[in-house]
């Protein structure tokens, strides 16, 4: 297995969702795509690597986004989950000030120039 050097996972939906949440963070963080809908069995597979990191699920709101959470609870009951306001739907519509201030208020350090 591969020394994983991030401090943290965030675990999002897909690629947009990553993409948008690399310029705000500022720490080491792992975020893993689950490319859509998943099963227990998969997600089991790809957090398995990050055992000993604490996890967020930061997903859309959206049906698909409120399945893969509920795996994610079931599997995963440690998890903190993050939200984006309903009226951005995903995480990749979300502005970039808005996920800082998600991502802050759960200790996650995020570069300044995002912060109101």
């Amino acid at each position: 297995m591969a020394k994983v050097f991030s401090e943290k996972v965030i675990l999002v939906e897909g690629k947009s969702d990553k993409l948008r949440l690399i310029p705000v963070l500022d720490e080491a963080t792992e975020i893993i795509c689950t490319n859509g809908t998943i099963s227990n069995v998969k997600l089991e597979e790809i957090l398995s690597p990050y055992d000993d990191l604490p996890i967020y699920a930061f997903l859309d709101a959206d049906k698909s986004g409120e399945q893969i959470r509920s795996i994610v609870k079931k599997e995963f009951p440690e998890a903190i989950h993050l939200y984006t306001k309903s009226m951005y739907c995903e995480v990749a519509n979300t502005p970039l000030d808005v996920l800082a201030s998600i991502l802050k208020r759960v200790n996650i350090k995020v570069r300044k120039e995002f912060l109101l």
